[in-house]
C-alpha cells in the first residue's frame, strides 16, 4: 500500500487494439483503450491514480500510483495483433503494513499492538511468553492484533520486546513497565 505498481502487457510487433479490463475492490469495471490506427486512447470509469505508462524502450503498461487497497483486484491484458490475439492476467493482492505501538496496562505488564495489517501480523515476545493475541477486522480488509504479555517465569529483567512479523517487513520495539 501507498507504493507504485506497474503491470506490463505481452507486446507484439503490429498491434491494433491493447485493452486493459480492471475489477477491483473498489468497484465497477475500468477499462483502458489504445487503439493504433487512430493513434487513440480511451478510459472508462477508472481513478485517477491509474493510468499508461508508455515509453519507447518498453512495452506500454498500467501503472497504479500510490495503490491502496481498493486497487486489490484482476487486471486483464487483451491485445489484438497482426500474430493473433494474446491476453495477461494479473490479480493484485495489496499488503498494507501494521503500525505498532508498546505500552504498559494498569497492571504493569506490556500491551503490544499492531494496527491494521494486511493480512495480520504475527506478534511474538522475548523473553518468551504464553500470551494469546486477539484479532479486530475492519471493513477495509485491514485487521489489528493486541497481545498482551504474560512472563512464564521472571528472569531477573524487567524489559520485554514485541517482535512483529508481517510479509511487508518485521519490526521490533522494547518496553520496561
Amino acid at each position: 500500500a501507498g507504493d507504485s505498481s506497474i503491470l506490463t502487457c505481452l507486446f507484439k510487433e503490429h498491434v491494433y487494439m491493447l485493452t486493459w479490463k480492471i475489477t477491483s475492490k473498489a468497484g465497477g469495471l475500468c477499462t483502458l483503450v489504445y487503439r493504433s490506427d487512430r493513434n487513440m486512447t480511451h478510459r472508462g470509469n477508472c481513478s485517477d491514480n491509474i493510468n499508461w505508462k508508455f515509453r519507447a524502450d518498453l512495452d506500454p503498461a498500467l501503472e497504479i500510483q500510490q495503490v491502496g487497497i481498493a486497487q486489490e483486484g484482476n487486471y486483464s491484458c487483451e491485445v489484438a495483433s497482426s500474430e493473433g490475439n494474446f491476453h495477461t492476467m494479473y490479480h493484485l493482492t495489496v499488503l498494507a503494513p501494521p503500525r505498532l505501538s508498546l505500552s504498559c496496562d494498569e497492571q504493569g505488564s506490556p500491551v503490544c499492538e499492531a494496527a491494521a495489517g494486511k493480512p495480520p501480523a504475527q506478534l511474538s515476545w522475548l523473553p518468551e511468553s504464553s500470551s494469546s493475541a486477539e484479532e479486530k477486522c475492519h471493513h477495509n480488509g485491514t485487521v489489528t492484533v493486541v497481545s498482551k504479555f504474560t512472563a512464564r517465569s521472571t528472569n531477573g529483567t524487567n524489559v520485554t520486546t514485541c517482535m512483529v512479523s508481517h510479509p511487508a517487513g518485521n519490526w521490533s520495539q522494547s518496553i520496561a513497565c
